[in-house]
């Protein structure tokens, strides 16, 4: 009988407490949300979803640090490089992609940005940032202004 106490105390909070679901989220501004188990990234304008894409966020190694930012700073195209704990991928321990499309910094190196070279979007396959379908990465790269706020969850 004790061993099952914390899986019925789970299941009565999980019964009683509200789901927090995107759907709640309002805000007259314009907001970004990635959700992390979900792997999807939602652009909001005044309450209403405006575009929404199924991503890439970082892998468990090099996972995508979660928190409330802004857009710091908006590059059209670059090269993007740093170490790599993905041996098997990358035996150099480096990675190096050329022509990273519509990129827009929101804490440190971390971006939400295009991804031409794999098609994984709704499973983790980044070294941290948000890895994002080529036709979305332009519509967000010409949607969102420096200072638009992006929340990671």
């Amino acid at each position: 009988m004790y061993r099952f106490v914390p899986l019925l105390i789970g299941l009565f909070f999980f019964l009683i407490l509200p789901q927090v679901h995107a759907e709640g989220i309002y805000t007259t501004e314009k907001l970004i949300t990635v959700d992390l188990g979900s792997q999807l990234l939602t652009a909001w304008e005044g309450g209403q979803i405006k575009h929404q894409t199924k991503v890439s966020t970082g892998m468990y190694l090099t996972p995508t640090i979660k928190g409330s930012f802004k857009i710091k700073w908006k590059v059209p195209k670059q090269a993007m490089k740093g170490p790599s704990p993905y041996k098997k991928y990358y035996p150099t321990g480096k990675y190096f992609i050329k022509d990273v499309p519509h990129v827009m910094y929101f804490y440190q190196a971390y971006a939400i940005h295009g991804a031409y070279w794999h098609n994984n979007f709704g499973s983790r396959a980044s070294h941290g940032c948000v890895n994002v379908p080529l036709a979305s990465a332009e519509w967000l790269y010409n949607w969102a202004e420096t200072g638009t706020r992006v929340e990671v969850y």
